[in-house]
């Protein structure tokens, strides 16, 4: 794989992290919730945010 590519990809992933990351914490989500959450993201990274966007913490 092209090592731009790759370095693209990685430049994605981590915007999407960090947008994630700023979604949870404002969420009406407990402060348990929001952790659990992140945590998930961080820890599997690729399945966690699919997880996340597709039952994560919604704004209230």
């Amino acid at each position: 794989m092209n090592a731009n590519f790759t370095g693209i990809l990685g430049l994605v992933h981590l915007a999407l992290v960090v947008w994630a990351a700023v979604s949870i914490l404002g969420s009406g989500a407990s402060q348990g919730q929001k952790v659990l959450w992140i945590l998930l993201v961080l820890l599997f990274p690729v399945v966690g945010l699919i997880i996340w966007f597709l039952a994560g913490p919604k704004k209230m």
